[in-house]
Formats: structure tokens, C-alpha cells, sequence
């Protein structure tokens, strides 16, 4: 077992370095340019939207109860359509700087973690390649797997989710680098 202590650094230069390299992916390279798309009539949606009072918040539409599912009513709702989920966010600007730091954060937990697992499985001195294989599997389950369920039950177009889990094993190939370079020897 490796002392938690010694992990310090491993756990926030991972977390730097998945940031960085979120950063470019995102805003350098164009393949996630097609992730969303426009609304139509983005402006008349909007209106009413606003006109409806909608807050922020997580909606499906259509809604109903789990009983409401099976009637004849709900279930021509579902034939006629939209179905979907829909999230809003406050009005005004995004708050990137916000979510840039929560992103931040949760990249930490995820270094945590990985820290915790490899360091309770992984003796100090060990082969690069053994520590890769653990810190890896255990970024790359955080970063990547947990993206598979937006598009089981969220409705999240496919092409998009398998672009967040390649995003993913990125992430934990980066992560799972930095632990192996900065093991304990």
C-alpha cells in the first residue's frame, strides 16, 4: 500500500493536465462542433419558453407519472411528439468561469479516487506499465463509462456520446500517465 500522502501530486498535475487537454480538445479541435444543434424556430420556442415561465431545471416532455405511461392519452402524446428531455439553465450568460472551475474540481475527485484505488492495489516501485494499467482503468471508468448512460437514458445522440468516451479514455490515458511518471519509487 502506497501512503496516501505520497499521491499529492500525481492526484492535482493529473487534474491539470485532463483540464488542459479538455480545454483544447474542446475549443482547438472541431470535432465537437457538431455535438448540438439549433432549434427550429429557435426565437418563437424561446418566446414561449419565456411566455410559460419555464425556470431552470431538468424537464421531460411529454410528462406524466409511470401510470400516465400506459394510457391512451399519454401514449398519443408519445405518437405525436416531441419526446425528449430538455435542461435550462439560469438566464444570462454562461458561467464558464464556474463550470470551468466545478470541471476542475471534479477532475481532482477523479484523481482522488484513482489515487485511493492504485494506492491500496499497487505497491511503491512497481513497473510503469502496472501502474498505468490500474490508474487508467479507474480514470477511464470516471471520464468515460458514465457517459454510455446519457445516451441509454437521456436520449443523447450516439456519435456524441461515443465522442465523450474517446474524451474519456483521453483523459484517463493522461491521468493514468502521470501516476506511472509520478509513482513512488
Amino acid at each position: 500500500m502506497v501512503p496516501f500522502t505520497a499521491l499529492w501530486l500525481p492526484i492535482i498535475l493529473s487534474a491539470i493536465i485532463v483540464f488542459v487537454a479538455s480545454s483544447i480538445m474542446h475549443m482547438l479541435l472541431p470535432y465537437h462542433q457538431s455535438d448540438c444543434a439549433q432549434l427550429p424556430e429557435e426565437a418563437n420556442l424561446l418566446a414561449s419558453l419565456r411566455a410559460a415561465g419555464v425556470k431552470r431545471g431538468l424537464y421531460m416532455f411529454p410528462y406524466g407519472s409511470h401510470k400516465d405511461m400506459k394510457s391512451p392519452a399519454m401514449q398519443e402524446k408519445y405518437k405525436q411528439g416531441p419526446v425528449g428531455f430538455m435542461t435550462v439553465f439560469p438566464s444570462g450568460p454562461p458561467a464558464l468561469p464556474k463550470f470551468l472551475g466545478l470541471w476542475f474540481g471534479y477532475c481532482l475527485v477523479i484523481g482522488f479516487f484513482t489515487a485511493y484505488l492504485t494506492g491500496h492495489t499497487v505497491a511503491p516501485g512497481v513497473n510503469y506499465l502496472v501502474v498505468f494499467r490500474v490508474a487508467g482503468t479507474a480514470a477511464f471508468m470516471a471520464y468515460g463509462l458514465g457517459m454510455l448512460s446519457n445516451g441509454i437514458w437521456k436520449g443523447q445522440p450516439w456519435g456524441m456520446v461515443i465522442k465523450e468516451v474517446i474524451d474519456g479514455l483521453v483523459y484517463g490515458l493522461l491521468t493514468a500517465g502521470t501516476f506511472g511518471w509520478l509513482w513512488p519509487r
